[in-house]
């Protein structure tokens, strides 16, 4: 007769039970629970300690069998369906979600997963060289999803970037700021513009009134210096000296980039009639600082 590994059992009003029946639960719930060997030595124990009176029939003990061969393919299928999930993840940005047994303490780390491996029927996924049992993944984010949100936060990014409104100026920040916002309302599609916080979307819009603003200004800058005289003669103080004054300063404390927006033409007859100004009153002529 084959050898067969003892199970220590005793008998007990014609009942099979285990010696050791915790220690042994403990180590086969350590391992991977209940395996075909672990099975068959149960049922071989219940055989032989079986009560001779009401002995089990053979049609129970293969119904057992059969039901446990039944629970280990299921067992096999769905560690192969978990492995074959694992292998998708390949590309992916996931987070992982572990917990400290000591300290009960939660972290997370999130990547893009490298590769997967395989060890001991349990998949793990690899990412920046650090291993991750599958079974701590806990959020998968599909790929369109992630580069939205790369995009949301360049753009933020780009807005944190900028002065406080007071300090955003045409020459600087105009073309910056057009730039974000045609990006926002015509490139950004609706998934990343739904990932945009709101308080950077107001910002933004904010940023755009600014720009829209200083340029309605220095656009009525430009009229007002073509509505004055053409002819340097027919300036004088009492029609013409407190807005030619105002238009010379608001030029002159605007940055060079900012000035620069201004015809050349505007520029040169906005200083002739601030000199004609000067002339009248007898003092030196302004220059553009």
């Amino acid at each position: 007769m084959a050898d067969i590994n003892p199970v220590n059992a005793i008998i007990k009003d014609g009942k099979v039970e285990n010696a050791d029946t915790k220690k042994a639960s403990k180590d086969m719930n350590t391992a991977n629970g209940y395996d075909k060997d672990s099975f068959l030595k149960i049922l071989v124990a219940q055989m032989k300690y079986q009560d001779p009176m009401e002995p089990t029939s053979n049609t129970e003990y293969i119904s057992q069998y059969a039901t446990f061969t039944q629970v280990e393919q299921l067992n096999n299928m769905a560690n192969s369906m978990n492995l074959s999930r694992a292998s998708e993840l390949v590309g992916k940005t996931v987070t992982i979600e572990q917990t400290n047994a000591d300290t009960g303490k939660t972290t997370e780390v999130e990547g893009v997963v490298d590769f997967v491996s395989y060890s001991g029927n349990k998949a793990y996924v690899n990412i920046n060289g650090v291993a991750y049992n599958v079974d701590d993944v806990k959020q998968v984010f599909n790929p369109d999803y992630t580069n939205a949100l790369e995009v949301v936060k360049d753009l933020q990014n780009n807005i944190d970037k900028l002065p406080n409104l007071e300090l955003i100026s045409l020459g600087e920040h105009a073309a910056t700021i057009d730039s974000m916002d045609a990006f926002y309302e015509e490139t950004m599609d609706e998934k990343a513009k739904n990932l945009m916080d709101k308080n950077y979307v107001t910002a933004l819009k904010q940023y755009v009134q600014r720009v829209k603003d200083l340029r309605d200004a220095l656009g009525d800058i430009e009229k007002r210096v073509v509505g004055l005289p053409d002819n340097m003669e027919e300036i004088n103080l009492a029609d013409h000296e407190k807005e030619i004054n105002y238009l010379f300063n608001y030029y002159d404390s605007l940055d060079a980039k900012s000035q620069s927006l201004i015809s050349d033409a505007n520029r040169i007859k906005l200083l002739q009639c601030a000199n004609a100004i000067d002339d009248i009153k007898g003092v030196a002529h302004r220059q553009y600082t």
